[in-house]
């Protein structure tokens, strides 16, 4: 048997290849190209007991045990990365395999045989790589451990600031926008601000458990924040949030969010800001060099793995980004207005007496009775005690 496991045991410990090709006695043409395919299946040392000479030959090169049969060997690096885009199954690779067989007079593997073939060498490859996301398919979002400061102008006092934090798995494509709080409000303004870098909506959100987004986490599904759950359905996105203690389910925000605190926030941190705004004009420069990178393992960097990847698969976003608003309640007072925000507005005088769910957004105001709007405003603000009037709503 070739000796696959002392060849990358030496490489991993800096030999040079033709020291391991000495020691080996084989070609040095052989031993890099080893070496080459151990690095595109990413396998990490040191090797684990179970990989054997025999079961690295099979990770490394699969066609050698289909070799002599007759059939036409699979090409497994093919179908694995087609299986990566959307829409691809096993049932269309093996189709398309099988037509080709026929146009080139082959004989071709029978679907059982082609599925058999194929989960042998995928056990092997997720053992030993990572496994790519489809391409527009998740968008996961986090607040960075890590926090930053600006100076207030008057105390010369620390203020933290926050950093929203939205990874595309698929080619890990990253946005980052810092606020002074991580309240429901920065947390609906960072969403629809990292999707308009985007330019597009993936098909599933997944958040952390913050009670900014998720209110409860029950064994059948989560209870999401009703403004959060409101802005999913505007962006037309599932949100399945990661679970609990389970850092896997956000892999690649938590590897983004470690990798932005230091190419962001701590190469930011000898840096003065007195504004947020100084801030996040800063921290756009430094996501753009992050994101143009170029990759240590593959080739490109994200942005060049997002346009030619990712892009075309995500979803379109709504014609206008989306309005965060407030529910309340209040009664329709004898002077048929009612108190909202210390100011006043009409509804029609039929209502009086009657409890009315109140909708707010930045410049509207809407009023509905069982569940029927009966009223709008443009919402006031300013001077205590204003009044919002239509003369159609008067007795």
């Amino acid at each position: 048997m070739f000796q696959y496991r002392k060849i990358l045991e030496m490489h991993s410990e800096v030999f040079s290849l033709r020291s391991i090709a000495s020691a080996t006695r084989n070609a040095h043409q052989k031993v890099s190209e080893v070496v080459q395919k151990a690095e595109v299946r990413d396998i990490a040392y040191p090797l684990t007991d179970e990989m054997t000479d025999h079961w690295l030959e099979e990770l490394l090169f699969p066609e050698k045990a289909m070799e002599g049969s007759g059939y036409r060997p699979m090409d497994f690096e093919y179908i694995h990365r087609e299986l990566g885009k959307k829409g691809v199954n096993l049932k269309l690779l093996h189709h398309e395999y099988e037509a080709k067989c026929r146009a080139e007079n082959a004989i071709p593997y029978s679907y059982r045989s082609f599925l058999r073939y194929y989960r042998k060498f995928a056990e092997k490859h997720k053992a030993t790589m990572r496994i790519k996301r489809k391409p527009g398919e998740i968008l996961e979002v986090d607040w960075a451990g890590t926090t930053g400061f600006l100076v207030d102008r008057d105390t010369g006092e620390k203020v933290k600031v926050y950093a929203f934090v939205a990874t595309l798995p698929c080619s890990q494509y990253s946005y980052v926008e810092v606020f002074l709080s991580m309240d429901l409000s920065s947390w609906i303004i960072a969403h629809r601000h990292a999707y308009g870098y985007f330019q597009g909506v993936a098909e599933i959100l997944v958040p952390d458990n913050l009670k900014t987004g998720v209110n409860e986490h029950t064994k059948k599904q989560p209870v999401l924040n009703p403004t959060y759950k409101d802005m999913t359905n505007h962006y037309h996105t599932i949100v399945m949030p990661a679970r609990v203690r389970t850092p896997k389910d956000k892999a690649s925000v938590e590897g983004s969010v470690r990798t932005i605190s230091t190419w962001i926030i701590a190469a930011l941190r000898h840096n003065r800001f007195f504004t947020l705004k100084e801030w996040r004009k800063e921290a756009a420069k430094k996501l753009e060099e992050f994101n143009h990178r170029t990759f240590t393992k593959r080739e490109g960097s994200r942005w060049s793995a997002f346009l030619g990847e990712e892009k075309p698969y995500l979803g379109s976003l709504p014609p206008t980004p989306y309005k965060m608003y407030e529910w309340l309640l209040a009664k329709v007072q004898p002077n048929y207005h009612v108190s909202i925000k210390r100011q006043f507005y009409s509804v029609p005088y039929e209502y009086i007496g009657n409890e009315v769910d109140i909708k707010l957004t930045d410049d509207l105001i809407e009023i509905f009775y069982n569940r029927m709007r009966i009223a709008s405003h443009k919402r006031l603000y300013g001077k205590y005690g204003q009044q919002a009037t239509l003369r159609a709503h008067m007795p």
